[in-house]
């Protein structure tokens, strides 16, 4: 997904979710509510993650230098990891421990018509961010469920709004019933629960997006139909005889390292397999402009597999 869309997506909801924090604070201070304590809590890590991952898009996007050769790329999954952190840590646990002790020390909500009023505003808001976010992620996820194109995707600054909105727009809900049967059936208590419910959404989701920037973080190959793609363009190209070994790693969204060993044809000229690279080279950007860096090694196969299988032991 391009840069600008995923900034896009980021700035969208980051503008929702501050007016949505002032406006739940005041509603928890006027109420007494503990849920919607909790909501206001998360609407402001909600900002706070989206202002970390505009830092992260924003150092990203750094050229490379000297002392970082393959640019700054990964630092969007480094920031998009915090976010996951920050909701674990912050969102899930306030969220948690405010219910809690609502549920030792249950007290009536007053004034729940606030609530309403200002849940019902909240769930336009995040509805609009999270629609907006889901558009951006479905213009790219193709064929593929949506489990399976979050594991799949590069872009970790969308599918983390994307469902630091779906958890946003969840909480809203449990709130909202959380405070509606605290007042229908009289017992305050429900409010607390309300909050935890709300915390462990938060906790979940939390857990989910660490462990997908994680994969990012650490390296992560590209898609399998690139990596297909790029094999079939090697084996067809004049001279080379067979690919050894196809490496690819992404660097960020729109940015994939590509090595390769190639076993070229016996008795080929040095010129020749000079010709060839730079022409399987210019052929692979050419046909995956997401490729940035292109290495290959020319290398018998037999070699390659003496390479792979570490120095010799002395007996």
């Amino acid at each position: 997904m391009a840069a600008s869309g995923s900034k896009k997506v980021v700035i969208a909801a980051l503008l929702g979710n501050g007016l949505i924090a002032v406006t739940k604070f005041g509603a928890a201070a006027y109420t007494g509510s503990s849920a919607m304590l909790s909501e206001a809590v998360h609407s402001v890590v909600d900002t706070g993650n989206q202002a970390l991952i505009l830092y992260g898009l924003k150092r990203a996007a750094k050229p490379a230098d000297e002392t970082h050769p393959f640019g700054y790329g990964m630092e969007l999954y480094f920031w998009t990891f915090v976010v996951a952190i920050l909701i674990f840590g912050v969102g899930a646990g306030v969220s948690i421990i405010e219910g809690i002790e609502k549920i030792r020390h249950p007290h009536p909500v007053g004034n729940a018509y606030v609530n309403y009023l200002v849940l019902g505003a909240a769930m336009l808001f995040e509805g609009g961010a999270w629609f907006y976010a889901l558009k951006e992620f479905r213009s790219r996820k193709g064929h593929l469920g949506y489990f399976e194109a979050v594991r799949r995707s590069k872009d970790a600054a969308v599918f983390t709004v994307l469902f630091e909105d779906t958890a946003a727009l969840a909480g809203l809900f449990v709130a909202m019933a959380g405070i509606a049967a605290a007042q229908y059936f009289d017992l305050p208590v429900l409010d607390g629960v309300a909050s935890v419910v709300i915390g462990v959404i938060l906790a979940v989701v939390a857990l989910f997006l660490a462990y997908e920037c994680k994969g990012l973080l650490v390296g992560e190959a590209a898609n399998s139909a690139v990596v297909r793609g790029i094999r079939a363009i090697a084996e067809a190209r004049d001279g080379v005889k067979a690919v050894n070994e196809l490496l690819t790693m992404h660097l960020g969204p729109d940015d994939i390292l590509v090595n390769l060993s190639l076993d070229f044809d016996d008795g080929i000229r040095s010129e020749s397999v000079e010709a060839a690279i730079s022409a399987l080279e210019a052929a692979i950007k050419d046909s995956y402009p997401e490729v940035k860096r292109v290495f290959i090694e020319a290398q018998s196969i037999r070699a390659h597999l003496l390479a792979q299988s570490g120095p010799a032991t002395e007996s």
